[in-house]
């Protein structure tokens, strides 16, 4: 797996929702300081309510900025054969016949990507998957839910 492709689209990913995110934080700020905000009466909070909203999204936008730029500079070690699991690896999960890929990162986990027809989930040392992998070595095990309780995983590749 070409790591760095998954690191541009990682990127790109947070890069779409930041330009989105800043567009919207704009408009609320206009929104908030527009003439026909301003408050008609005690109760009319509408140009406050706009500044609650553009504040809250101008901190999303800077925690993404900041994930953007510790992709960019995080390391993507390679992980010889018998290597434990840290992050900066790509994992090959197999359960009942069936195989998932994770790519553990230091923040942001939940995104979806598709790298050269994988489909990759990154996940974070902080989720429930993310706790078990550090450590961990192919032919171990770790355990996600299922409709009837944890369903065991076994490592079958590190990257």
């Amino acid at each position: 797996m070409d790591k760095a492709l998954l690191r541009q689209a990682i990127i790109a990913r947070l890069s779409s929702e930041l330009e989105t995110l800043t567009r919207a934080a704009f408009m609320a700020r206009e929104e908030a300081t527009s003439e026909e905000s301003k408050a008609e009466g005690k109760y009319d909070t509408r140009g406050q309510e706009a500044a609650y909203l553009a504040e809250g999204q101008a901190r999303l936008a800077l925690e993404l900025q900041e994930s953007i730029n510790l992709y960019q500079s995080l390391p993507l070690p390679d992980f010889p054969a018998g290597a434990a699991i840290d992050p900066g690896a790509v994992i090959s999960l197999e359960a009942k016949g069936k195989k998932s890929s994770y790519f553990l990162g230091p923040r942001n986990g939940g995104l979806d990507l598709e790298i050269a027809g994988r489909a990759i989930v990154v996940v974070t040392p902080q989720s429930p998957l993310g706790r078990q992998l550090p450590g961990r070595r192919v032919g171990e095990s770790v355990s996600l839910p299922g409709r009837g309780g944890p369903v065991p995983h076994q490592i079958v590749s590190i990257e």
